[in-house]
């Protein structure tokens, strides 16, 4: 049997098997506060090794989405307790991804006149859904370096409600042109600072949000996901195949619990990263038909990565673990519920994470 089905030791976590579900953005908490059928949907997917959250915004700015949940509040926290005793009661481990959107949201979204922030006053071409309409993404602000610091303290305060909302650990969105993909990227930090231009100062920020989170909760709880050359959310990177090499090679003394890379089509890029951090390396692997399957646990049995990450199937297929030992079947998505269908009362929208 494939490696997949192992228990594994994630940093001190330990795992029933290898099988990672993939954050997916599920819009499904009520003012921005967890719900039961939160806790419902995660603890039915409890068999999977780890199990990593939707993204959670650590600040109110940071929201991009309508029906995200947040994790800077006290409701937030005890509304994620719920969800953390219900998977933990059915076995499971659980992560939460924290996810600052950057310039991907929009004022309707935000109270107190607040305004969507990125590296530089860099435009998404694209549109939102505000819950009622479309609208275009608007021009972002610009953070001073006052609020750089200030963001990253966001980022380990949210770290440590995690921890104590029942949490295992943490996952920092660094990909799919949110924030911290946005301070990495060329086309969306024009800055002159010591927080842009050269790659060492483009790396920057990630490497400082890495470190404060690590500090504030500990490494062996903290994992990285990261995206490179990833053109969602309108995204440019020239210099990706440099940049990410110089960017693990900054946070891998630090000791994480793993790197989760989403893959583009360049695996030598993805070899090139595994063999730079010393950690565990969870894989989500490109596919030409763009949802990963029972084909890609041969990764696991060749050394490409320890750990995988699936997202769709994992919807379609809450017990996916065991369908994947058995060689399936497995249940294809309801596209309905996918696009803009309703649970219980909640809008179910595509992952977007």
């Amino acid at each position: 049997m494939s490696t997949a089905f192992e228990p594994f030791d994630l940093a001190g976590t330990k795992l029933a098997n290898r099988i990672v579900m993939a954050p997916m953005t599920r819009s499904r908490a009520y003012d921005t506060v967890p719900t039961p059928v939160m806790a419902e949907y995660y603890a039915q997917r409890a068999t999977a090794g780890l199990i990593i959250t939707e993204g959670i915004q650590p600040s109110v700015v940071g929201q991009g989405y309508t029906h995200t949940p947040g994790l800077h509040s006290a409701e937030q926290i005890e509304g994620w307790r719920g969800v953390t005793d219900a998977v933990h009661a059915a076995g499971g481990r659980i992560f939460a991804q924290i996810m600052h959107a950057g310039r991907i949201g929009h004022p309707s979204l935000l109270p107190d006149g607040l305004h969507p922030v990125s590296p530089s006053t860099v435009r998404a071409d694209g549109q939102l859904f505000t819950g009622t309409e479309m609208l275009d993404y608007l021009p972002p602000v610009e953070l001073s370096p006052a609020d750089i610091e200030a963001t990253i303290a966001d980022f380990a305060t949210a770290a440590r409600n995690a921890i104590e909302a029942g949490f295992d650990g943490v996952e920092l969105h660094g990909a799919n042109g949110y924030l911290l993909h946005q301070f990495l990227a060329d086309n969306t930090n024009l800055r002159d600072d010591e927080w842009g231009g050269s790659i060492e100062n483009r790396i920057r920020f990630v490497v400082e949000v890495v470190r404060a989170v690590a500090e504030a909760i500990g490494a062996s709880r903290v994992g990285l996901r990261i995206s490179p050359g990833n053109p969602y959310n309108d995204i440019a990177e020239v210099t990706h195949r440099e940049l990410y090499p110089a960017l693990v090679d900054a946070i891998d003394p630090i000791g994480l619990a793993y790197l989760h890379i989403a893959e583009q089509d360049e695996r030598a890029l993805t070899v090139e990263l595994r063999k730079r951090f010393s950690g565990t390396l969870i894989l989500n692997p490109y596919t030409p038909e763009g949802v990963t399957g029972p084909g890609e646990l041969s990764l696991l049995d060749d050394g490409i990565a320890d750990a995988l990450a699936f997202g769709v199937l994992f919807l379609a297929n809450p017990d996916l673990p065991a369908r994947l030992a058995k060689g399936g079947p497995f249940n294809e998505l309801d596209q309905t519920s996918f696009f803009g269908g309703t649970e219980k009362g909640y809008t179910d929208y595509p992952a977007l994470a």
